[in-house]
């Protein structure tokens, strides 16, 4: 149920940049979300890819098409930040995903064609404020840059297609005549208290050296692991003995998505966070640098800034790590609820009527397999609509 209440940011480019500094983003905030400074180019590898094999269309319908570089794109995308989570995405997932994903880039072409002036007013307000959200969080424009720069595009190019998410969702919200009220999020929040327990966080920063390739996966050589964690111990004393912490993060952090401070809230209990990186934030005082954690991905040297007692939320609080009020985020979550309950009919016909074709085999099969678990997860029992 929390998943439904949660108010998913649409775009598929941006998602992981809006999870880094949630407080109950995955594992990498703490400790395990890097990247080598190697792997990070000004070449796009989609780019790279689409000039020596092409760049043929995937899907069409009619006033649109999908090139394959688009869906590479989404999918380099994701797959950079599941590394930078300190995650892995199995093979058998990664074909699913791109089913997701190349269904949702259709989508919200068929989508953008029915937008009317309103449509595109609303959506272009919406991408404005997460933008600006977006910035914020990053700490600076530099800080912004560096992030869009390790998923392989620029803030210009990520406004453009977020508006464009923002523009298709307005559109179905119409379509769909979607809407939520006051005493419909009041009655949710009475039905659902233990949605509304945040738990205790912590604020730290760390500093991060990563034993794989970001873009392979593969693991560092022996000798270059060895040489990686001999340079975390280096840096361990040097803290300890008082360097500026931030000064170091900035220095040797190969964490692509740290701001200007580098600070990050982690929730207890998230299960994207690895244990051992857990273990440590939660383990420390303020001021205190912890021992160098080994995880999965890499080393951490994690220092606590602060810790925030678990505690009941209220309607009028803000979201945690946010200017959006509770009450506010309920019903979008509720609208988007309505919408994935009503959604799949709706877009089924949208593309029977475009006349929408798969040009892939594989591909094709996989947006079949997504639709149908889009189909089932909608029709579950307990995914009714709040009345």
């Amino acid at each position: 149920m929390k998943k439904q209440i949660e108010l998913i940011f649409p775009a598929v480019f941006a998602v992981a940049l809006f999870a880094l500094p949630c407080a109950q983003a995955a594992s990498a905030n703490a400790g395990a979300t890097n990247a080598p400074a190697s792997a990070v180019t000004n070449t796009k590898p989609t780019n790279a890819m689409a000039a020596l094999f092409g760049d043929p269309a995937v899907a069409r319908g009619k006033g649109f098409e999908i090139k394959r570089s688009e869906l590479d794109e989404v999918m380099t995308g994701l797959k950079s930040a599941a590394v930078a989570h300190g995650q892995v995405i199995p093979q058998a997932r990664l074909v699913q995903i791109e089913g997701q994903m190349l269904n949702r880039l259709i989508q919200v072409q068929l989508l953008l064609q029915k937008a009317t002036a309103a449509d595109k007013a609303e959506g272009a307000q919406k991408a404005g404020l997460q933008m600006a959200a977006l910035l914020e969080r990053a700490g600076s424009q530099e800080a912004l840059d560096r992030q869009m720069k390790a998923l392989g595009m620029t803030p210009d190019e990520l406004h453009s297609k977020v508006t464009q998410e923002t523009t298709a969702q307005a559109v179905l919200t119409r379509e769909l005549n979607i809407t939520a009220t006051d005493a419909e999020a009041t009655n949710f929040y009475t039905d659902h208290p233990a949605e509304f327990e945040q738990p205790e966080m912590v604020t730290i920063r760390h500093i991060f050296l990563m034993t794989v390739d970001q873009v392979t996966q593969a693991p560092l050589t022996m000798e270059q692991q060895q040489n990686k964690h001999k340079l975390a111990e280096e840096i361990l004393k040097r803290a300890r003995a008082g360097e500026d912490f931030v000064a170091l993060v900035k220095q040797y952090s190969e964490d692509p998505t740290k701001n200007s401070t580098n600070e990050i809230v982690l929730a207890r209990g998230n299960p994207g966070t690895p244990p051992e990186v857990e273990a440590a934030a939660f383990s420390l005082t303020n001021n205190q640098i912890s021992d160098v954690v080994t995880t999965t991905y890499g080393y951490a040297i994690i220092k606590l800034i602060s810790k925030t007692p678990a505690k009941k939320l209220a309607l009028t609080d803000k979201v945690p790590m946010s200017d959006v009020i509770i009450a506010d985020r309920v019903k979008e979550g509720l609208k988007q609820q309505k919408i994935e309950k009503l959604a799949p009919v709706y877009l089924d016909k949208l593309q029977k009527d475009a006349d929408v074709q798969i040009l892939d085999a594989d591909l094709k099969a996989a947006v079949a397999a997504a639709a149908e678990a889009a189909a089932a997860t909608a029709n579950a029992p307990g995914n009714a609509p709040e009345k």
